[in-house]
């Protein structure tokens, strides 16, 4: 099964059975505006305005927000304090979810250096590679920890979810051993479709995808 990432794997899991993947993409960029609107000191914030800025229609916004338990008032909107928590509950991202990355080479050490996770209710809390020359260092606050060492690891923090950032040869074995370690859920970047239970959540990120879709849209500008 296949759901959206960054938005939390097992939390949107549940979600998605009601509410539709498209509904829960949408959600973190009406955060966004919210964020910034609650920044601006605003208190309320009307579906049309949400529908507005982010080129939807506004019967659209209503059902997405419907879907987070977030009641309006007529003419007057949400509150938007009330409508951030509402989707954060929604998302699962009100509770910090602790992750492991297996992996810390340049992609794996750039993900572990980004902070923007914190505020997606995610935070990678141990790392691991099989690389004598990585192991042992610290990588922006985690020591890097032997392969020998996950199973262990995840089972006493009681972790669901994991980051895949091996080399292409080893990510099926990586992950399995992911599994066994307890992973529910795993956020893949490596270009391999995994073959795992299907009970596991898997989100498989293609960098190459992405790039050729953009290369593809500019060449077709000139």
């Amino acid at each position: 099964m296949k759901t959206a990432f960054p938005e939390t794997l097992l939390h949107q899991t549940a979600g998605l059975r009601k509410a539709g993947l498209p509904c829960v993409k949408r959600m973190p960029a009406y955060l966004q505006l919210l964020r910034v609107l609650q920044a601006e000191g605003q208190e309320y914030v009307s579906g049309t305005v949400l529908a507005g800025v982010h080129n939807l229609e506004p019967v659209i916004v209503r059902k997405d927000l419907a879907m987070t338990g977030a009641v309006g008032t007529p003419r007057i909107g949400f509150g938007i304090t009330e409508l951030i928590t509402a989707i954060e509950r929604f998302l699962g991202w009100d509770n910090q979810t602790k992750a492991v990355l297996v992996g810390a080479g340049s992609l794996g050490t750039a993900l572990l250096g980004y902070h923007g996770f914190q505020n997606l209710g995610f935070r990678i809390v141990g790392a691991f590679d099989r690389d004598p020359k990585i192991i042992g260092k610290w990588v922006h606050g985690r020591k890097v920890q032997t392969i020998d060492q996950l199973i262990p690891f995840v089972r006493r923090g009681e972790i669901l979810l994991g980051v895949l950032t091996v080399p292409a040869v080893a990510a099926q074995r990586t992950a399995e051993e992911m599994v066994r370690a307890g992973i529910k859920g795993i956020w893949n970047f490596t270009p391999v479709k995994l073959e795992l239970p299907a009970d596991i959540v898997i989100q498989k990120e293609d960098l190459a995808e992405g790039l050729a879709v953009l290369s593809h849209r500019i060449h077709n500008l000139k």
